[in-house]
């Protein structure tokens, strides 16, 4: 075989040996003896590329252009292993197309009427555009040949777990944020911050690691992505400020990010048509469990005090960073589990490498031949169209520039580079479906978000009104001589007198004292929360091993008082408290009640079409929510809430699906991902539009949200049907 890469070589420098020039004319007629084999086998034709001019035939094989003599043994698994005529084999390192800077002796073009060189950008994108057409067509007859088993089912397993962290990393925000605002004593105008950062940085990280992943592979951007991700979510369960905490949560929302464009591009690239929907229907679920695996490790972690430990009074360790580091494990597990899962062969095909290609997609065929009892059935393909590469060129001043220079060049180059595959999704013919797909998944991300947070907000809202009609009021008391060690709560004493009290190992919860006097006493061992003391005098008191910190006394004045070991920091505590688990139950029900709508649009994705599924289930989506008119209670708005999760996740799932296979291969995960990052900025719209209107109307929300589901649902009807459509 050297021997004939040799007579290739030699043809460029002269083409006048009339006897290679006629081998050269007989391997092009055994080649379309090969292809006409080919397609018998599959029953499928190639018919409409048949006809193209015989030039156009550059299939490629290592290290240049598959022109040479055909295998005897072409048919066989082991005649395409890497082979050469000395039975040497290579290690599979893909040795590359040679560029034009390799001159003469790299290939030969056979068939072309002239050198790349010459041709512009706009002839090389249309031959480049035309053999992506063709592999496409031969990529789906591929995956068709492998078939579907053991290796899609492990993928399957393995990228849901990493799309089952991104449902804890949106989870994980709700349950963590009244426990850590209590910890870290954090005013009520900066908890907002938490939940906003989180999305800000899955925001960008979706935009960034989607296009990553079209520059460098699927599997490598979603490695890193999900290092980043546990790396900073284990960081933040040990961190005490609550700057430093914010940091943390931004970098693990920003590598979570690119979990989900990643992963639904990733596994889409290795199923066949047929199975497409119904699998991406099925990976959607693992979204769904994580949310339940985050309700139901809160439930079991966060409440319980004892799981704690602190250092002095500098550093404490509550139940809820035992809970952060718990939701980190799905993402850790993934992490470990890509490393033994190959790339996209879609992928290397698209970057023109074709052995790493070649051999993926025989792992693929073998592993699920022996799956099925069937290890002796080879690997009929050897040959695979790769589009044409068209070289950029890129100056990194490799010779004169700095280390760091050199890394700054080459960031600038790979964000630029991310940014021109952005624009490209707004190209033809592209063009059209990525501006329906935006207003599509806008609609959808306002409205289900916004829904989601008003609904806990409003249950809140008719506890707290219920809570506060439960109040207490004392005025004008007058108390002496009495030992307080009984638990004070939800109490509002106004104008009192306490002469000679001792307040010793009690709990104040929801206590306030306004206008009062308290002479002689002593406090001792006293644990209080939401518990302040306005416009209050103190004279001659103790206190002794107390969290009554300044803050608690709003414009008090203190007379020869003593403070003795004051413990300092937020103290949590869920005894009798049955509103944390309230909140956690709730979740976990609106999780589960996605279940069914699950099932649902995974066994009729591939039926009825995702346009079917996507615009009705937005529809009745929007309709559903005039059924908030009658939630008047707890349990009616729980009920509602499970209603209308379960009617939106078939618009997601289908959604999902549709826009892996809108977009090619070149740029399918950055649309993608700027699809998701725009879905992020529509949750925190909605947050803050729906999260300003708890208490005041229902109105709004409910005619906001069902106008724009209809209004999104009729777009995406508009959307083209791609359900018989191969993955472009």
């Amino acid at each position: 075989m050297e021997e004939s890469y040799k007579d290739r070589t030699s043809l460029v420098k002269g083409a006048k040996d009339i006897a290679k020039e006629v081998k050269r004319q007989a391997v092009k007629k055994v080649n379309k003896a090969v292809d006409k084999a080919q397609d018998g086998y599959t029953q499928r034709s190639y018919n409409r590329f048949q006809d193209e001019e015989d030039d156009d035939d550059d299939y490629y094989v290592q290290g240049g252009n598959y022109g040479v003599e055909a295998n005897d043994d072409e048919g066989s698994s082991e005649a395409t292993e890497g082979h050469d005529e000395d039975d040497e084999i290579y290690e599979g390192e893909y040795q590359g197309i040679p560029n034009m800077g390799q001159g003469k002796d790299g290939m030969v073009a056979f068939g072309h009427p002239m050198h790349d060189e010459y041709k512009d950008r706009h002839e090389l994108e249309t031959e480049r555009k035309a053999d992506e057409e063709e592999l496409a067509q031969q990529y789906e007859l591929i995956i068709q040949e492998c078939g579907h088993g053991r290796f899609q089912w492990a993928l399957f397993f393995v990228l849901g777990m990493a799309l089952m962290a991104d449902g804890v990393e949106v989870f994980v925000v709700g349950f963590v944020l009244p426990s850590a605002e209590t910890d870290m004593c954090i005013p009520n105008s900066g908890s907002g911050w938490l939940g906003d950062i989180v999305y800000l940085g899955m925001m960008v990280g979706a935009f960034f690691w989607g296009g990553l992943a079209d520059k460098v592979g699927r599997r490598q951007s979603l490695l890193i992505c999900m290092s980043v991700n546990g790396f900073f979510a284990f960081l933040s369960s040990f961190v005490q400020g609550y700057g430093f905490f914010l940091f943390c949560r931004l970098f693990s929302g920003f590598g979570i990010g690119g979990a989900v464009p990643t992963v639904f591009s990733y596994f889409s690239e290795v199923l066949a048509r047929e199975k497409r929907g119904e699998h991406l229907s099925w990976l959607c679920m693992f979204w769904m469990i994580g949310g339940i695996y985050a309700s139901a490790m809160a439930w079991a972690i966060i409440p319980h005090y004892g799981w704690s430990f602190s250092m002095g009074s500098a550093y404490q360790f509550h139940s809820w960073r035992v809970f952060v580091i718990v939701c980190a494990l799905p993402c850790v597990s993934s992490v470990v589990a890509l490393t033994f899962m190959p790339e996209s062969p879609r992928f290397l095909l698209e970057v023109g490498k074709h052995d790493e290609a070649w051999m993926i997609l025989k792992q693929i065929h073998d592993t699920n031949m022996r799956a099925r009892g069937q290890p002796e059935k080879v690997f009929t393909v050897n040959r695979i169209k790769t589009p044409k590469q068209i070289d950029e060129l890129i100056e990194i001043e490799s010779d004169t520039g700095t280390w760091y220079r050199r890394c700054f060049v080459r960031i600038r180059t790979e964000l630029y580079g991310i940014w021109l595959t952005f624009m490209r999704c707004f190209n033809y013919p592209v063009k059209d479906n990525t501006i329906k797909l935006t207003a599509v998944w806008f609609t959808l991300s306002f409205g289900y978000y916004g829904l989601s947070v008003w609904f806990p907000d409003v249950i809140k809202h008719l506890q707290s009104d219920e809570y506060a009609s439960r109040v207490k009021h004392f005025m004008n008391e007058e108390v002496s001589h009495f030992v307080f060690n009984f638990t004070l709560e939800n109490q509002i004493h106004t104008n009192g007198e306490f002469i000679n009290d001792r307040f010793i190992m009690m709990k104040f919860k929801s206590v306030t004292f306004e206008d009062s006097l308290f002479k002689n006493c002593l406090f001792e061992d006293i644990t209080s929360m939401n518990t302040y003391f306005r416009n209050c005098t103190f004279l001659n008191t103790t206190f002794y091993n107390t969290d009554l910190e300044q803050y608690k006394f709003i414009d008090s004045d203190f007379i020869n008082c003593t403070f003795f070991h004051v413990r300092t920091g937020c103290q949590i505590s869920f005894d009798d408290d049955y509103s944390a688990y309230w909140i956690y139950f709730v979740n976990f029900l609106g999780t589960l009640a996605v279940l069914p709508g699950n099932i649902v649009s995974a066994l009729l994705m591939d039926r009825i079409g995702r346009l079917t599924m996507l615009g009705g289930s937005m529809v009745l989506s929007g309709i559903s929510c005039f059924f908030l008119w009658f939630g008047t209670s707890e349990s009616m708005m729980i009920g509602m809430l499970c209603l209308y999760n379960g009617l939106t996740i078939s618009a997601w799932n289908s959604l999902d699906v549709i826009t892996v296979e809108l977009y090619p291969t070149d740029r399918r995960a950055t649309g993608f991902g700027f699809l998701n990052a725009l879905c992020k900025a529509a949750a925190v719209l909605g947050n803050l539009i729906f999260g300003s209107l708890v208490g005041i109307t229902k109105a709004i929300p409910i005619l906001l949200a069902s106008t724009v589901l209809v209004c999104g649902g009729l777009v995406g009807l508009r959307l083209p049907d791609t359900r018989t459509q191969v993955l472009m």
